[in-house]
């Protein structure tokens, strides 16, 4: 059953249920309403007929005493009779047609309760019986019953049932059609979400967007499913240049080495200064093919994979320190390092912090001396070097980016945009600005715990 269909029905019911009930309330009221009015119309002719003569011509003896009497119960002419405490009961003159005397009968005839309605079955007609005490001359108590007919109420009920049966049919055929209307109408949106999204499945090309007006509920959907394909395309955008990118420079470096191997070949050629030249080009290629490869993989990783822990980033960045002291020893480190404790992933931090270090030392002069400091949660590693030139401030943090004083040196341009991606993995983020006096001063800030 599609979705289409399940909406219309579901308004059908809705509908159908609401127009049943009112027409259930509706159908009560008027049945309340009609037998009170039977009531009234009893409890008036028991008034009428305590205030007058008629119960002494009514059971006086003779069938000529009060006219010619009705066969049965009549809706205007009062049909009478009365039950004797003891449990004798007699008809009015010309009656033919018993009431049942039940037991709340002879309660009223004793004294024991006052009047009650209720239904029975007189001359073979259903009837509205209204019982009420009096008193005989002779002092002995009685109970009166009035009887009315009540087959034209039922009659009525019936064609009301029949009318209400009807509307209800009816508002359930309105409610099917409305639905259907409406449901058409209101799914148009989705059509367009599920033509698009099966479109997209079938050329895999997210660059397709869904056409949103108004601010309902459908709307925010179609708002939310373009931002979902911006998302996707932005994010296969990225996927593409950066396998571009490691292509290109896995390129150059893989190059070199096939280079170096085919001049290896014919080492018998070559000098043993030469051989070594040979073998120490070999060795640094290999360290830059290794360090290229392990930044892909830290690119690449997922951080959902890792279990987050506490980290003490102050002693990490220690630790840190006392690494970038034995690699560069030609520089002076100073510290400041405030306790920071942070939820995290250390190992990622861990190479965050390195790759800012070794930023530093790598644009350092010997002698000259690098400031790490850490505090409100934010970690500032700067050094005493020619700085980053404002045009490349912005992009410094991108993937495979190397400004070009760095192109003589070595790297794969894969250092800062790592630590760009562990600070936005912990909530954070990157910058680089121009030290004062000098230098480049970048900011690791990351939330606190």
């Amino acid at each position: 059953m599609t979705f289409r269909l399940r909406l219309a029905l579901a308004a059908a019911l809705a509908v159908a249920t609401t127009v049943a009930v009112a027409s259930g309330v509706v159908y009560i009221l008027m049945r309340n309403q009609l037998r009170a009015s039977v009531d009234q119309q009893l409890e008036q002719q028991s008034q009428q007929v305590q205030h007058s003569d008629y119960l002494r011509h009514a059971f006086a003896s003779g069938p000529d005493s009060i006219g010619t009497p009705p066969r049965g119960p009549s809706v205007t002419a009062p049909y009478l009779q009365l039950v004797l405490d003891d449990g004798h009961s007699f008809l009015a003159a010309g009656e033919v047609y018993k009431v049942p005397v039940s037991k709340a009968t002879l309660e009223v005839a004793q004294g024991k309760q006052t009047k009650f309605f209720t239904d029975a079955t007189v001359g073979g007609k259903i009837a509205r019986i209204y019982t009420v005490g009096g008193q005989t001359g002779t002092g002995q108590g009685v109970a009166l019953q009035f009887v009315r007919p009540i087959d034209d109420i039922h009659h009525t009920l019936d064609h009301l049932r029949l009318i209400l049966l009807l509307i209800v049919a009816g508002g359930l055929a309105v409610g099917a059609g409305a639905g259907a209307l409406v449901s058409r109408a209101a799914l148009v949106p989705v059509r367009r979400l599920t033509g698009a999204a099966e479109r997209i499945a079938r050329t895999g090309e997210p660059s397709e967007r869904v056409p949103v007006t108004g601010r309902d509920e459908l709307s925010r959907l179609g708002t939310s499913f373009n931002t979902m394909l911006s998302a996707l395309e932005e994010s296969l955008d990225t996927q593409k240049r950066f396998v571009a990118d490691a292509s290109h420079e896995l390129r150059t470096p893989l190059t070199s080495l096939q280079t170096n191997i085919e001049v290896l070949k014919q080492q018998e050629r070559l000098d043993p200064e030469g051989r070594s030249r040979l073998f120490a080009d070999l060795e640094r290629e290999a360290h830059e093919m290794r360090d290229l490869i392990a930044g892909l993989l830290e690119l690449a990783r997922d951080g959902s994979q890792l279990e987050r822990s506490e980290v003490h980033v102050d002693e990490l960045v220690e630790n840190s320190v006392a690494r970038a002291r034995a690699r560069y020893p030609h520089l002076t480190w100073a510290t400041r390092l405030e306790p920071t404790t942070i939820e995290g992933y250390p190992e990622r931090l861990e190479r965050a912090v390195w790759n800012l270090l070794e930023n530093a030392g790598k644009w350092s002069h010997d002698g000259s001396s690098v400031d790490v400091i850490l505090e409100d949660g934010e970690l500032r590693v700067r050094d005493h070097g020619p700085g980053i030139a404002p045009e490349d401030r912005e992009h410094v943090f991108d993937r495979f980016y190397r400004a070009t004083a760095a192109r003589s040196l070595p790297g794969s341009g894969l250092g800062l945009a790592i630590v760009r991606e562990v600070a936005e993995a912990h909530g954070g983020s990157v910058s680089a600005d121009e030290a004062p006096g000098g230098g480049a001063l970048l900011r690791l800030r990351l939330r606190p715990g």
